[in-house]
Parts: structure tokens; sequence; C-alpha cells
């Protein structure tokens, strides 16, 4: 059974869209998340605060772990 001239020229069109639409739109490049929120709390002092809370509270349980250790 051989293709006719038309189903060959349909399949063709069908595989040219395909790769124009993965050169147009390429989806192998997506940054992670991490990378893509990168920069958005620069020069925030609410950030700057968090951050300075988190590390209080962190070495709030480290202190609170060797008190717990020397019993």
């Amino acid at each position: 059974m051989s293709i006719t001239l038309e189903e060959r020229v349909a399949i063709l069109e069908a595989e040219i869209t395909s790769i124009k639409n993965k050169v147009e739109n390429p989806t192998a490049i997506v940054k992670p998340w991490w990378e893509q929120i990168a920069g958005t709390f620069a020069n925030s002092p609410d950030y700057d605060k968090a951050m300075q809370l988190g590390k209080k509270y962190r070495e709030s349980l480290r202190k609170a772990s060797t008190k717990s250790r020397k019993k």
C-alpha cells in the first residue's frame, strides 16, 4: 500500500508545524522556580526582618537542644 501525495504533504505539514512550535516556544529551557524568583525581595526591609527573626528562632532551638543534652 502506497501513500498518496496528499497524505505525504499532510504528514510533512504536521511535522513542520510541530518543529516550528518547538523552535518558537522552547519548553526545555525553563528555569527552576528558585531562579525565577531570585531577587524578588532585594532591598526589602520586611524580608531582612524575616531573615533576622528566622535566625534568632534557629539559634533558640540550638540553645534548647544543647541544654537538654547537658541534663
